[in-house]
């Protein structure tokens, strides 16, 4: 909801609210925030809070500049796990320099950017995301254990699966917040979890992906839980991904799924590093139905991109390489760059894979590419991608490239 500077400081009042969490999130898309009182908002509103931002990743390290939060005033939530009294609210800021220079490394305004460079050309987009992760009982000490929850496997339901009043709880938690979970389920991993959201705008959907990781974390925790969101918690068992999908809409109402794909396809190599940004992530492909190829399908779900349909009958493409240590705003903000990549320059696409294609055993069968399958592979990509040179940082780059 849009309020007006004078509205919202009026509503914090008179809902006794006394403490402002004033968010943002560093280059790998951890979630950090600096709390105010009630009585500072009009300074953070005329000239935003300065903060020491050095020990922050992406922010300039030991000689980094201070930065300064301008708080946007339409991603107010109250945080329901906080007192009644003297309620606690959370507003995403934007970042600058205090010189009113905007911060380059603010991945947020990046995704904003990228969705004005392609509304410029007449195309928007929706986003969706599948987040999946495992609970591990905690010890005496509230340290992670790395003893699974429950030993249930895909959509199984109690008793086996001991998972489901975290999840129910994490989803009234989330409409509290104004928030619409879709779906959720007990994953093929013990104490593995999913849950996945409703279509929205790119930065609404890549704040709801910052606020469900939080929520999770903090209901987990008050249930004596640990939440997990790594790629790769238990060596031989499923990982856990962040899958998501994205439907492109032209001014003219043409169909550019196609494009699309082609543009994620062509781009997908450079873009990993950004995608599955630690070791642990490539353990995951290849492996239980993640992806391994540079491929498409629109049956077959292994593939790195499934060609699907929205509940409204649209059609979509699911990106399934991702995992939740993704930042979502950078992960959001490169596809819709591939994408009109696709779009700008007819990339082709190729023949759907909708058929296992591993092993290879033919020797008149061609392998696919295939994703990178290390981090230093990834890293290498990177640097030698001409969309990642144009559109991301260097700062951000080399953070992400780095030995």
């Amino acid at each position: 909801m849009n309020h007006t500077e004078q509205e919202l400081m009026k509503q914090i009042e008179e809902e006794d609210v006394k403490f402002i969490r004033l968010s943002f999130c560093d280059i790998y898309g951890v979630q950090k925030n600096i709390s105010i009182q009630r009585s500072e908002l009009p300074r953070a509103f005329e000239k935003g809070i300065g903060i020491d931002a050095s020990y922050i990743n992406g922010f300039g390290g030991d000689y980094g500049k201070d930065i300064w939060l301008h708080p946007e005033t339409d991603t107010i939530t109250v945080l329901p796990w906080r007192p009644e009294h003297g309620k606690v609210v959370r507003m995403f800021c934007t970042l600058t320099y205090e010189d009113g220079t905007p911060v380059e490394t603010d991945t947020r305004a990046m995704l904003k950017n990228a969705v004005k460079y392609a509304q410029s050309k007449g195309y928007r987009f929706h986003f969706k995301s599948e987040l999946q992760f495992y609970l591990f009982k905690m010890d005496a000490d509230g340290e992670n254990t790395g003893v699974p929850y429950d030993s249930a496997s895909y959509m199984d339901i109690a008793p086996l699966d001991k998972g489901e009043n975290v999840r129910r709880e994490v989803c009234l938690t989330l409409e509290q917040m104004g928030i619409d979970p879709e779906s959720s389920h007990h994953e093929a991993g013990p104490g593995q979890n999913e849950i996945d959201f409703r279509y929205a705008d790119p930065i609404t959907a890549a704040d709801n992906t910052v606020t469900f990781l939080s929520v999770v974390r903090t209901i987990a925790a008050r249930n004596g839980l640990y939440a997990d969101f790594s790629p790769k918690p238990i060596k031989d068992k499923t990982g856990s991904a962040l899958h998501i999908s994205v439907s492109t809409k032209a001014k003219t109402g043409e169909d550019v799924t196609d494009a699309s794909i082609a543009g994620i396809l062509h781009n997908i190599a450079g873009m990993t590093v950004f995608l599955n940004p630690k070791k642990e992530s490539f353990e995951r492909f290849g492996k239980h139905k993640a992806p391994k190829y540079i491929t498409w399908s629109q049956t077959n779900r292994s593939q790195l991109i499934f060609a699907r349909y929205t509940e409204n009958g649209n059609r979509c493409a699911q990106l399934r390489s991702p995992d939740p240590e993704a930042n979502p705003y950078l992960a959001y903000a490169l596809m819709i760059y591939a994408i009109m990549d696709g779009i700008e320059n007819n990339r082709t696409l190729p023949q759907p894979t909708d058929e296992s294609i591993a092993p290879f055993v033919s020797t008149d069968s061609e392998e696919p590419q295939r994703l990178p399958d290390s981090l230093e592979k990834a890293r290498i990509e990177a640097t030698n991608s001409p969309l990642v040179q144009q559109f991301i940082p260097s700062a951000i780059t080399r953070i992400y490239c780095a030995e």
